[in-house]
């Protein structure tokens, strides 16, 4: 009979632990996808994710008739990588500072992406010390700079 009450108890043991660790998990899950899930339900990342959208659409079609090194194939892949990398920015934002995830961000962050790429584009052809290249590096910074103000932590 004690080996039954020892067995019991172990198996009740055990059973309370696996119990506890999965609620545990659970809980960090939940608050993993509360952050991103916050984020995502933003107007700033539906904004900036529609446009990567409709460039990875353009980007499938040139595909079907050029390769990689098709030149627009090339700035399509670069401007998709900038908006992946606000995207990237925009699940980082603290859950508590959602509202500064607004559609005006968003818009500010894909432009800043389509001026990044004209940016590239320009330093590809001339030198930094080209007017050209300089407006360009200048309208992005100043994007840069909005877009930084918007979210600067308080």
């Amino acid at each position: 009979m004690k080996i039954k009450d020892l067995l019991f108890i172990l198996v009740l043991i055990l059973s309370t632990a696996v119990c506890s660790f999965a609620q545990n998990n659970t809980k960090k899950d939940t608050v993993s996808l509360n952050k991103t899930g916050i984020a995502k339900s933003s107007p700033a990342y539906a904004e900036v994710l529609l446009r990567k959208t409709d460039l990875l659409a353009e980007l499938e079609s040139l595909l079907v008739d050029y390769t990689e090194e098709y030149p627009k194939v090339k700035e399509l892949r670069f401007e998709t990588g900038s908006l992946q990398k606000e995207l990237d920015i925009l699940l980082a934002v603290n859950p508590a500072e959602s509202s500064k995830l607004s559609a005006a961000l968003g818009k500010l962050m894909v432009r800043k992406c389509e001026l990044g790429t004209d940016l590239w584009v320009l330093q590809k052809e001339f030198n930094d010390q080209h007017p050209d290249v300089k407006r360009a590096k200048r309208k992005f910074e100043i994007f840069e700079a909005a877009i930084k103000d918007i979210l600067q932590t308080k």
